[in-house]
């Protein structure tokens, strides 16, 4: 029953006929006029609390005793007394458990798809670190919900609750595209494809950004650059690492030459010194004869043999002496592309005719052959003096330069001083011979 001396607004109307707007305590049906003036709570007056231990009254579920059915509505509640209190020894479990905290950081990088693979950084000594500090910056971004930037007053359905979880839910699966996306790119990576791994990441970025634009989703600019980083210091680290691949193949290759060449001087000495005891021997037997015209020519000879004796010996207790070798070959490269190199071999032809192998469809044409003392010095003085003009900037052991013979000769001159052969235009036989018998192209 309303409270004493409670009586509704004037202007409110007249109950419908048959309404029972009150239920009395005793829970007999109330005598109401419908066609006089109500007293007591009407449509849309606020709800007051009924009095202790009437059957509105809200008691423990637990301790609570299903109430008297109410006869005008013929609904037995005691169901759905049952069911909140399921509901509220749920609601007691979650909340207690709610102090519990995953410590797991891998598990919550997992669910965005960082996975710790073997990255090709982790082994490498001087990137080690770099690696370390870059990986602990990504797991900070993530961690901290700052990797994707969306809108914070979404709403889905009317509710701004559900509308913030559904964007959670989605920044998750984006970023675990995205993810994905950028560890491919790293385990793809070869060493000069950096720029397309780039783009397919700016790509992947344009098109997170184009499906989230209605909720203003899209990668973080920061979050991104991190990655571009860990890109660009694994191409870092695999250009380096085939410079000292090449580097090493460098040094196998003027090992192995350097081997020939005491294995070839010391065969020529081996040569010389049997040369030069048959000309001692036969010296002897001339001068026993007395044919002093016969002594004197082997005794020249036998002196330009002393001189061969001693330059070979000087180039084997001198191994950094060699050729210093200008070569073009006009037919593979084209025209005013030089070789600039240098070897050790007896004979330097050797060297130039086994780079002219099936490697290229024509032999090389040698513009200069020069012997020197130091010829490691000057084969290096000369490829820093073209440096700004090298054909291959990734391998510097590929010793091709833009630079006509001419040049290369100047530049020569300017070092050793003057030269007695130098050929300033290749003759390439083979390849103008060749070259009209070629099929016509469009």
């Amino acid at each position: 029953m309303p409270p004493p001396g409670w009586n509704p607004d004037p202007a409110w109307p007249a109950p419908p006929p048959g309404w029972h707007l009150f239920v009395p305590d005793d829970g007999s049906e109330p005598d109401v006029d419908a066609d006089k003036p109500m007293t007591g709570q009407t449509i849309g007056s606020p709800p007051t609390d009924p009095p202790q231990g009437s059957p509105g009254t809200r008691q423990d579920p637990a301790s609570a005793v299903p109430p008297t059915p109410l006869p005008h509505r013929g609904v037995d509640p005691a169901p759905l007394l049952a069911r909140i209190a399921d509901l509220e020894a749920a609601l007691a479990t979650a909340q207690g458990g709610s102090d519990l905290i995953d410590l797991s950081d891998q598990r919550a990088l997992q669910d965005v798809g960082i996975y710790r693979y073997h990255h090709p950084l982790e082994n490498a000594a001087a990137y080690k670190d770099r690696l370390r500090s870059l990986e602990d910056k990504i797991d900070e971004a993530v961690k901290s919900s700052r990797a994707i930037l969306a809108a914070d007053m979404f709403t889905f359905d009317g509710s701004l609750a559900r509308g913030r979880k559904l964007v959670g839910d989605l920044s998750k699966l984006m970023l675990r595209a995205y993810n994905a996306e950028a560890d491919n790119c790293v385990r793809s990576l070869r060493s000069g494809n950096v720029r397309t791994a780039l783009k397919r990441l700016e790509s992947a970025v344009t098109a997170i950004e184009r499906l989230g634009a209605i909720m203003e989703m899209r990668i973080n600019p920061e979050y991104h650059a991190l990655r571009v980083t860990e890109l660009e210091l694994t191409a870092d680290f695999q250009i380096k690492m085939q410079e000292e691949r090449e580097h090493a193949r460098h040094e196998r290759q003027l090992l192995r030459e350097q081997r020939q060449a005491e294995q070839e001087l010391a065969a020529e000495k081996e040569r010389l010194e049997k040369e030069r005891a048959h000309y001692v021997s036969a010296l002897a037997s001339l001068r026993a004869k007395g044919d002093d015209a016969a002594v004197t020519e082997l005794s020249s000879r036998l002196a330009d043999i002393e001189k061969a004796i001693a330059a070979n010996d000087y180039r084997i207790a001198n191994i950094r002496a060699g050729y210093v070798y200008v070569i073009s070959n006009i037919g593979a490269f084209g025209p005013n592309i030089v070789k600039i190199g240098m070897t050790r071999r007896l004979d330097p032809m050797d060297r130039v005719r086994e780079l002219g192998d099936a490697s290229v469809p024509f032999r090389y044409d040698v513009h200069a052959l020069f012997f020197s003392e130091d010829a490691v010095t000057l084969e290096s003085q000369l490829h820093k003096a073209f440096a700004s003009r090298r054909v291959n900037f990734v391998n510097q052991r590929r010793e091709f330069f833009f630079a006509t013979p001419s040049e290369v000769r100047t530049l020569l001159a300017d070092k050793v001083g003057g030269l007695l052969e130098f050929t300033e235009e290749p003759t390439a036989p083979e390849y103008f011979q060749s070259r009209n018998r070629w099929p016509q192209q469009s």
